[in-house]
């Protein structure tokens, strides 16, 4: 079949809707929001996977904006098909066998992300308001937001678009804000204790090798 033939592989509002529920609906039972800058926070991750699966989907924003800067060198006889819409394939001219070592590597950060997610929240709900420093709080003091981020890179890796990638590094500031402002209050609940794991324990990206291994042994 010649790549003219291939038919336009978007406008399926239906799945992005689907799709886009999915996630939120994930997301949402494990990081349910409370007060209003938690709200604003999720109204941003909303707004990213929106974006991604509307490109995926919808309308392909970043093939447009591309093909309309390179014009003819755009490295795709068709680039409205949904193959040519994966950047990865199209611009590193991978088949079959690239495809699917994308589709594991991005999964498995999925996978780890929401099970990240999932065992922070089923500790701070076990807890029952009480300081949570195991699991994966042994390794980052925001366990759930590292997940929410390992999903994202995720979804990035198995679809990259111009509007998500630039959406990203803003989301990591947003969520290192309301990190900050939460240490605030955890401070004032649960005063030195907390504080002493704050000047042990990294904020997002967990500290590998001998130092970390160390330090979580004495904990």
């Amino acid at each position: 079949m010649h790549g003219e033939d291939i038919p336009y592989a978007y406008g399926f509002w239906s799945l992005v809707i689907v799709n886009v529920a999915l996630f939120a609906f994930f997301i949402l039972s494990f990081l349910a929001p409370i007060k209003k800058r938690e709200w604003r926070s999720m109204g941003a991750t909303l707004a990213f996977f929106v974006a991604l699966f509307t490109e995926m989907y919808g309308f392909p924003l970043t093939i447009y904006l591309l093909t309309g800067i390179l014009g003819s060198n755009y490295p795709a006889l068709n680039p409205f098909s949904h193959a040519s819409g994966h950047l990865w394939l199209t611009f590193f001219g991978g088949g079959a066998a690239l495809m699917t070592g994308i589709h594991l590597i991005s999964n498995l950060f999925v996978i780890a992300g929401f099970a990240i997610m999932w065992k922070g929240w089923k500790l701070i709900h076990g807890a029952k308001g009480g300081l949570v420093t195991e699991g994966p709080y042994a390794y980052v003091r925001h366990p759930q937001y590292s997940g929410l981020f390992l999903v994202m890179v995720g979804m990035l890796i198995q679809w990259p678009t111009l509007i998500t990638a630039l959406m990203f590094p803003v989301l990591v500031y947003v969520y290192y804000r309301l990190s900050k402002r939460e240490e605030r209050e955890m401070l004032g609940q649960f005063g030195d204790g907390y504080n002493r794991y704050r000047e042990k324990t990294p904020m997002f990206l967990p500290k590998w090798g001998r130092q970390g291994i160390t330090e979580r042994k004495e904990a």
